[in-house]
């Protein structure tokens, strides 16, 4: 079992590339899970969250979890060959809003027991401009500080840039 993350900017094709490795992974549609970690506050959040339910129709089995991501990981790896967690970043911001930043330690306990395949979407926020406000700036620290832990315990990290893979570690 492997765990995958997959990193990159906005629309750099990081859902579409964790999707196309979850069929490769695994040809077994009942057997691809898909965790949904965002919440409809919003329409503009309703939008992009119908356009994600429609690229994938039914090539997964869907599990929402805003905010217990490590428990839902942990309860689908017995009936799932992989699963696939879009996304961190959206989580870290539930986990902010909510004041469960214990959520984060319970994640990468699950990750370092997984028994299945294990694929996680993330932003890279490092790389932007610093946030002009101190909410925001501990938005980005904190992603940062999840991704470095996830990536630690990863067996592969994918940059993606302009839709194309940048393995930073483990092999293509």
């Amino acid at each position: 079992m492997a765990v995958y993350l997959i990193t990159g900017g906005a629309r750099s094709g990081k859902s579409t590339f964790a999707e196309d490795l979850a069929y490769r992974l695994c040809p077994d549609a009942a057997r691809r899970c898909y965790i949904a970690t965002a919440e409809a506050f919003d329409d503009e959040m309703r939008r992009r969250i119908s356009l994600h339910r429609q690229r994938r129709q039914d090539s997964f089995f869907t599990v929402e979890a805003p905010l217990e991501l490590g428990k839902a990981i942990t309860e689908n790896c017995g009936r799932s060959d992989v699963i696939l967690v879009d996304c961190l970043t959206v989580w870290t911001g539930n986990l902010l809003h909510y004041g469960k930043s214990e959520e984060k330690e319970k994640l990468l306990e699950a990750l370092e027991k997984a028994t299945c395949d294990v694929i996680l979407v993330t932003n890279e926020t490092g790389m932007g401009i610093v946030p002009d406000n101190a909410l925001s700036r501990e938005f980005r620290d904190q992603a940062g500080f999840l991704n470095q832990a996830v990536a630690r315990i990863a067996d592969t990290v994918v940059l993606m840039v302009c839709g194309l893979p940048m393995y930073v570690k483990g092999k293509a």
